[in-house]
């Protein structure tokens, strides 16, 4: 384990920790928050944080890496299928349902955050997804490494996707995304989602590419794509695209706006 991944461990509360444990053995924000006893805000705010300390968009992740750290192996999961989005149930669709990473359109008195790939955005806005893992992952992945030499042709995916959500194009940016995706996201939520999430950012002023890392989860591994963008309505936001690569190309796993 390389010494940025101890330090963010070793800065980890314990609160934090006993919410990761939970995580990584299968449960979602809404069973955790049960488990334990608070609300699914307090677990929210403890994987965001945990996330931040960790430098990984997704909380998943961020369990794995406590998980590797602490020397355990991939404990049972619950019964679930695959990774369960972590977060607070926003579609009235979903009913009363809570799940992480809020795959949809927030309540509506709480603003919605934008998610991606697992990650909750920091944000004030709305959500889209989180990518769902095969459920017999053979190990914890290993932390993100950054790219010495930035893919080009992932750079320009991630660049031109995000360019999509500055046209409002919501349908062509939903068809460019990942089975995995689509199948957490309807095209309907997809597209409340995004029109509460991106339009009150206003027009794109500029989008500067800042990193591009590397996360080896199970099958196939992620691409991270990050940029720093201003908005009319924000100064400065963080934009982070998840790709997975597929036949013909590579395909949009999530994204996030910190």
């Amino acid at each position: 384990m390389n010494m940025p991944v101890r330090d963010g461990v070793r800065a980890l509360t314990e609160k934090e920790k006993q919410t990761l444990r939970l995580i990584v053995r299968g449960h979602d924000a809404k069973s955790s928050a049960r488990d334990l006893g608070l609300s699914v805000h307090t677990i929210n705010e403890r994987l965001r944080d945990a996330r931040r300390k960790l430098a990984v968009s997704s909380s998943r992740e961020a369990a794995r890496m406590l998980l590797a750290a602490e020397g355990g192996g991939v404990p049972p999961a619950p019964d679930s299928v695959g990774d369960t989005p972590i977060g607070e149930a926003a579609d009235a669709a979903r009913g009363e349902q809570e799940t992480a990473p809020e795959v949809g359109v927030g309540r509506a008195h709480r603003q919605p955050r934008f998610l991606i790939g697992g990650l909750l955005m920091t944000f004030t806005l709305g959500l889209l997804a989180l990518v769902a893992l095969p459920q017999d992952a053979p190990a914890p992945p290993g932390p993100s490494v950054a790219a010495e030499t930035p893919d080009a042709a992932v750079v320009d995916k991630a660049r031109q996707w995000l360019m999509l959500l500055d046209r409002a194009q919501w349908g062509e940016s939903y068809r460019a995304t990942t089975p995995s995706f689509q199948k957490l996201n309807t095209l309907e939520v997809w597209t409340k989602a995004s029109e509460q999430a991106r339009v009150p950012l206003g027009e794109m002023l500029s989008r500067n590419f800042v990193s591009q890392q590397e996360v080896p989860t199970p099958p196939h591994g992620y691409q991270m794509v990050k940029f720093r963008t201003r908005f009319a309505n924000r100064t400065e936001a963080i934009e982070t695209v998840t790709l997975e690569r597929e036949t013909g190309g590579w395909r949009v796993a999530g994204v996030t706006v910190g």
